[in-house]
């Protein structure tokens, strides 16, 4: 499905294939041969998504496009299945594995593999050709790698990184009643929305 919103609409060259039960919401641009599987979701909230030429986005994967960190995949980049990548930078040949989570401001170097259920934290830059193992979390800029039995060194790394600032544009301690209403009036513009034939 083809979605208008906030008055852009997607693009989508004829060398492309996008699934009938897949969403293209906003500026979205695919690359020339770029597949999008059955159940993806690329949205372009206020910010771009872009991807480059060969990329396979697979079976229920969200990418998402903010404003000050648009979505941007490579050449020749895998998103695996269930895969979330929150605006953020993947650059060329970088494999991303099933249930892998990427939010804003991140860049994944180029040749990059993050393996199953890994992470790579909100303004952290992963080198290029650097593997993140199965469950692993990379965060800071350049990323470190921690395994989940580290939180409380994670947790030093994380305060740093800006989560709250860089995701709802709000300091760190704002009550989830503020950032909630926050969030649905800014997903309000979804009501606007226009699907687009075929």
């Amino acid at each position: 499905m083809l979605i208008e919103h906030r008055g852009k609409r997607p693009v989508v060259p004829a060398s492309a294939y996008v699934a009938p039960s897949a969403v293209l919401c906003g500026a979205v641009v695919l690359g020339e041969r770029a597949r999008v599987l059955h159940g993806a979701v690329l949205t372009a909230e206020d910010g771009e998504v872009r991807t480059g030429r060969d990329v396979v986005v697979m079976e229920n994967a969200l990418v998402r496009g903010r404003a000050n960190h648009p979505a941007l995949l490579g050449d020749a980049v895998l998103v695996g299945p269930h895969a979330h990548v929150n605006a953020a930078t993947v650059e060329e040949e970088v494999f991303v594995a099933t249930g892998v989570s990427m939010f804003p401001g991140a860049v994944a170097g180029a040749r990059s593999e993050l393996r199953i259920n890994s992470v790579l934290h909100v303004n952290s830059r992963l080198r290029p050709d650097t593997v993140v193992p199965i469950g692993w979390i990379a965060a800071g800029d350049p990323a470190e790698l921690f395994s989940p039995d580290r939180h409380a060194e994670l947790w030093e790394e994380q305060q740093r990184l800006d989560f709250p600032g860089t995701v709802y544009g709000v300091p760190r301690g704002t009550s989830m009643r503020t950032v909630m209403a926050r969030q649905a009036d800014f997903y309000g513009a979804h009501r606007d929305d226009r699907p687009l034939s075929g």
